[in-house]
């Protein structure tokens, strides 16, 4: 595909003499750059989409924190009366966003721990998400007490 014939230039000499042809030695390597650049834009285009799933913060447990990690990550409590509780401080609900940009910006880290009574509406936890999520704030793990129930039929 990329070698041809090269003809060596010359001057007839009668008539039995052909001109002589050589193989040519060099490479052309621009299709082989055309199609390395069109795998390069299909990759890069392609590598994101695989990377899609279902963003999930795994249930907190007995084990100690990271030594990686400089600050203690902010913690929300949804109290079974309604109340949302930044760290221990109660907050009424037209503050909630105010207060979390102010604590965003002091902040190095956007880690919050989500604390949710379980005998509370969804629609409640999931208002506090958005409005940690407006705040700044998309590291959200939600918190849970172990020993919940087994979903593989052995009861506990």
């Amino acid at each position: 595909m990329g070698a041809g014939v090269q003809q060596q230039g010359g001057v007839r000499r009668g008539r039995g003499h052909r001109r002589t042809t050589r193989p040519m030695s060099e490479i052309n390597v621009t299709p082989m750059v055309d199609v390395m650049l069109v795998l390069l834009i299909i990759f890069m285009v392609a590598a994101p989409l695989l990377t899609a799933g279902v963003p999930i913060e795994l249930p907190e447990t007995s084990a100690t924190a990271l030594p990686s990690e400089s600050e203690e990550p902010l913690t929300i409590s949804l109290g079974s009366d309604g109340g949302i509780y930044v760290q221990n401080s109660e907050v009424e609900r037209s503050n909630l966003i105010p207060l979390l940009r102010s604590v965003a910006a002091e902040r190095s880290s956007n880690k919050v721990f989500l604390r949710a009574d379980g005998g509370i509406p969804y629609e409640n936890v999931m208002q506090v998400m958005g409005a940690l999520s407006s705040a700044g704030f998309n590291d959200i793990g939600l918190v849970t007490e172990q020993g919940g129930p087994s979903f593989d039929g052995e009861g506990g």
